[in-house]
Order: structure tokens, then C-alpha cells, then sequence
């Protein structure tokens, strides 16, 4: 089984492999693989106490057992993190309600906690994925997710992106074509980036915007 961090939505997965592979990289290969992948994606910032992702392999290919000095190790952990990825965005761009998925990129960051903190606290803000929902480039509330986020943050270095539209370069504000940005906005795949220009870390989180919906399907829900 993997470690799925608490902020991920309602989730059972399962993958198999016919590949043979040693059962302790598996692990490593997987607690890797949702890093990047499940522990990175939200809808709500709720949690569920039956998420789960397994994965399973039965050896019916029958190689060589793949291990972590296989030379078939890498592009295991490749493809594995490739299938992961897909499904952890198709959690996003599913949500109840989403009209848009949402790629936010952290690059910059002085430690990759930091850069996967800030990217999965901007992906997770109410304001920014109603913001997106709304077509408001509010480079404002992406600023502000990413600076109570935890990481480490200098005003004066930070530039803040939609798509490939620079907002907000070294702390200042830029001027930029509204109406651009707003049709930036208006696309399924909205993509944010925050450049925090203080280390060599980077992560990507993705969510999902806010729309009416998601509290027409929420208040109506009953278990």
C-alpha cells in the first residue's frame, strides 16, 4: 500500500503489473510514485478515511524480479509514476462540480518540502480555485496561498504566472492584459505557476476550480 497524504479526496486505487518485482522496492516504488502523484493532488482539502492505493504484482511476465538495481529499475519507477500522475489529475479534473483542472508549478523553492507545500496550499485555496472559476486573474490570492503556505518566501524575488503571462515579477506588480488573462482562465486545463527564485526545488500540485455545484452536490449528499 502507499502513504496518501491527508488532503487528497475520497479515493480507493488499485494498479497490477504483470511484471515480476521484489517486494520491497515495490513499496519504495510506490510511496514514491503517490509523492508526486496522489499526495499531490486535492478538490476540497478534505480527506477520507478509506483512501487507499495499492499496487499489485504478480509475477506472470516471469523476469528477472525487479529490484533497485535492476536496469529495468528506473523505467519501472517511470512508468509507474506516468499511470499515477494520470489518475491523480483525472481526481482533479473529476471533482464534484469542476468545470477546470488546475496545474499549479512551484519552481525556486530552497527545499522541496517547501516547493510541495506551496504548490498543494495554492492548489487547495477557496479564493484561487474560485478566482479560476470566476475567469479573475487575482494574481494576488496565489501570491498570498504561497506565502501562508509555510515555505520559505521573499517578496522581492517572487513572480507569479498564469499560463505564460508574468503578473508579478520580483514582488512587483506588472501590467498585463485583463481580458488575456481572464481568457487564460476560460481554459479546461488552467495552468499557475509561483517562481519563489530561492533554491533549486520544484513541485507541481493540481486541483480543480469552485463552482456552485460542488455545494448543490455537497448539500444534497446523505450516507
Amino acid at each position: 500500500a502507499g502513504m496518501i497524504h491527508p488532503n487528497m479526496a475520497t479515493m480507493l486505487a488499485f494498479l497490477t503489473t504483470d511484471a515480476a518485482v521484489d517486494r520491497d522496492f515495490l513499496q519504495t516504488a510506490l510511496k514514491r510514485a503517490a509523492d508526486v502523484s496522489f499526495n499531490m493532488v486535492t478538490v476540497d482539502g478534505d480527506t477520507s478515511t478509506n483512501d487507499t492505493l495499492m499496487l499489485l504484482a504478480n509475477g506472470l511476465a516471469a523476469n528477472p524480479a525487479i529490484d533497485s538495481g535492476s536496469p529495468l529499475a528506473e523505467a519501472f519507477q517511470k512508468a509507474l509514476e506516468q499511470v499515477c500522475i494520470y489518475l491523480a489529475k483525472s481526481i482533479a479534473r473529476d471533482g464534484e462540480g469542476a468545470t477546470r483542472l488546475i496545474e499549479v508549478v512551484v519552481k525556486g523553492a530552497s527545499s522541496e518540502a517547501d516547493a510541495r507545500i506551496a504548490a498543494r496550499t495554492v492548489a487547495g485555496s477557496s479564493l484561487v480555485k474560485s478566482a479560476v472559476h470566476g475567469c479573475d486573474p487575482n494574481w494576488g490570492r496565489i501570491a498570498a496561498a504561497a506565502g501562508r503556505s509555510g515555505c520559505a518566501m521573499v517578496e522581492e524575488r517572487t513572480d507569479v504566472y498564469i499560463a505564460d503571462m508574468c503578473l508579478l515579477k520580483s514582488g512587483r506588480p506588472l501590467p498585463f492584459d485583463k481580458k488575456a488573462a481572464s481568457a487564460l482562465l476560460k481554459c479546461d486545463e488552467v495552468s499557475l505557476r509561483v517562481e519563489l527564485n530561492l533554491g533549486a526545488f520544484s513541485a507541481v500540485a493540481w486541483g480543480c476550480d469552485l463552482s456552485e455545484e460542488y455545494v448543490v452536490i455537497n448539500a444534497e449528499y446523505t450516507t
